[in-house]
């Protein structure tokens, strides 16, 4: 190996820099013939079929009982986060009556509460069927969201400063045309 000496401009350090032998790294790299043989491969539809097995024992533990059965790992994580702390769980309530529960972050904005919504009906929609495509600009448009008269009007605003906290409710209310 050859070895080349340098001192840096900004002291006296020493900096050796060393030629690195690449056969060595190659030959560790490559897997041998073997060890592939010995993977067994499973048919696609047996890999689902465990998957699925597994999932439903998970969400029979109590800490996860709520979720349903086609649990998405996001969903998952946010009962997670809600358990140890980190997280919250605001009510919407919709025009019809129908409460959604919306799980964020505890220091999430505004915005962050819009996109959890959004997920939260998508979620929804591909479970029960229903309606394909939701246009959230005119949602957003045409609706904005109240907690205790006050608008959420600021998207990078901290839910914590409009002051809603765990299981608070906010509302969908339907925005005053301008003449």
């Amino acid at each position: 190996m050859e070895e080349q000496s340098q001192d840096t401009v900004a002291g006296e350090v020493s900096v050796k820099d060393e030629e690195v032998e690449y056969d060595d790294l190659t030959e560790m790299a490559a897997p041998d013939a073997e060890e592939e043989e010995d993977e067994e491969a499973l048919p696609h539809s047996e890999i689902l079929d465990i998957f699925e097995e597994g999932l439903a024992r998970l969400v029979q533990d109590p800490l996860l009982c709520d979720l349903p059965i086609q649990v998405t790992l996001e969903e998952v994580n946010s009962q997670i986060a809600l358990e140890y702390g980190q997280a919250m769980t605001v009510r919407v309530l919709k025009a019809d009556g129908e409460i959604m529960p919306i799980v964020v972050v505890q220091n999430a904005t505004v915005l962050d509460l819009k996109k959890a919504i959004r997920r939260f009906m998508e979620l929804k929609q591909q479970r029960e069927g229903g309606v394909k495509h939701v246009s959230w600009r005119y949602v957003w448009r045409t609706y904005h969201l109240v907690f205790q008269g006050e608008k959420l009007e600021d998207d990078k605003m901290r839910l914590k400063d409009y002051g809603i906290r765990n299981r608070d409710e906010v509302t969908f209310m339907k925005r005053l045309r301008k003449k």
